[in-house]
């Protein structure tokens, strides 16, 4: 394998037998992907059935309030309500090429298993998900849609019951049943080459951001801003503006509740250099190198690694990283709703309260975009609890 690495951070730490089908997957993905027929049959359902090009939204009342230019870009307007899809239509069609007849994802949120199971149904691939049972619980409006989509769902019990559990049920899968299914990793994490084949089909986000902001503004934005779990609406976003320094970047981490002592969701900030699900990467972990529990309001942020070319650029120090208090994530929320009319994930709405809480960092007239990487019905239910509990 090759170009496992970003820096230190990344490479490929799997069992022997895992080995196979990534070099499998390696090898699609650098004679495959790059194809001029597979670039233009996956450009067709970007667009056709994705829904691409999204459009770049200036926040008028919150640029006023703020006194610098808001500007959202719309991965909420997707098919299936995140920018997961993107990455699962690329995925699917790449497995299809290879010849196999099956996915299988892991999901937190439930937007990744949303969209591998609606590119599993658009391709006519049969579709198996592993989410943590309390995931199952807490995003149960996804878990429907999954189903209804054909895809079986499989609640993980052990552990702490969220995604890096459904991670490692999701692996044990593969393996055995690697002849006829690709795993369709949900994002820019895990062993190579992972991190750089989601990156590559996630890529289309920052790629539109600069061609939509050099067409409306005839300059680059000032700052762009994301929410960072595994990373991969961040990365997507980041990687086409890494070259260009007069361009700020800011990814922003789970905080949880905030209070010391109490689980979070920012490695970054406040983990520290470890292996998981096959990747060198920071990690929240104990002093004897066990992994501890992530908490986060957004089941997508709530995983306790991160991707390491993220690793990479915040020891590069090209994009800093911050972290933001589910008391302001909601706040957030609720503030995009009301003077936008616009309803948030609360993934990203991490990206939105950093920003709101934070307008000193940010020039006067200075342009910003957020990537609002998803929109907010799946999270209703928790919002509401929330409510409830004041």
């Amino acid at each position: 394998m090759k170009n496992r690495y970003f820096g230190e951070f990344g490479g490929c730490f799997v069992p022997e037998l895992l080995i196979p089908p990534l070099l499998e997957v390696e090898a699609a993905m650098n004679e495959i992907l790059p194809a001029p027929d597979f670039q233009s049959e996956l450009d067709d359902l970007l667009r056709n059935y994705a829904g691409r090009p999204t459009p770049l939204t200036l926040c008028s009342t919150l640029s006023g309030e703020l006194g610098f230019n808001l500007w959202l870009k719309r991965e909420d307007l997707l098919h299936t309500g995140a920018h997961k899809i993107n990455n699962t239509l690329g995925q699917a069609l790449l497995a299809k090429r290879m010849g196999k007849t099956a996915l299988v994802a892991e999901t937190g949120a439930g937007q990744h298993g949303v969209g591998t199971s609606a590119a599993a149904a658009r391709l006519g691939m049969a579709c198996t998900v592993f989410m943590g049972a309390d995931d199952v619980e807490r995003q149960s409006a996804n878990v429907m849609r999954m189903k209804f989509l054909g895809a079986e769902v499989r609640a993980v019990e052990s552990g702490t019951r969220t995604l890096k559990d459904a991670i490692n049920e999701a692996l044990r899968y593969w393996i055995s049943n690697q002849r006829t299914t690709h795993y369709c990793f949900g994002t820019a994490a895990g062993p190579h080459p992972f991190p750089t084949l989601v990156r590559t089909l996630q890529c289309v986000i920052g790629k539109e951001t600069r061609a939509q902001f050099v067409e409306t503004k005839g300059k680059l934005p000032d700052a762009v801003v994301a929410c960072v779990g595994g990373g991969s609406n961040a990365i997507g976003i980041f990687h086409p503006f890494l070259e260009d320094l007069s361009v700020r970047l800011f990814g922003v981490e789970a905080a949880g509740i905030g209070d010391p002592g109490c689980f979070n969701s920012a490695p970054l900030n406040l983990g520290a250099p470890g292996v998981l699900h096959g990747n060198y990467t920071m990690l929240l972990q104990n002093n004897d190198g066990q992994i501890e529990p992530s908490s986060s309001i957004s089941a997508g942020l709530d995983y306790p690694g991160v991707g390491p070319e993220h690793a990479w650029l915040q020891k590069s120090g090209r994009v800093r990283y911050e972290m933001v208090k589910d008391a302001n994530v909601l706040a957030a929320f609720h503030h995009l709703c009301k003077t936008e009319g616009i309803l948030p994930a609360l993934e990203s709405s991490h990206a939105l309260a950093f920003v709101l809480n934070h307008p000193l960092h940010f020039a006067p007239g200075s342009d910003v975009v957020v990537n609002l990487s998803g929109r907010g019905d799946k999270d209703l239910g928790i919002v509401v609890k929330s409510l409830e509990g004041e």
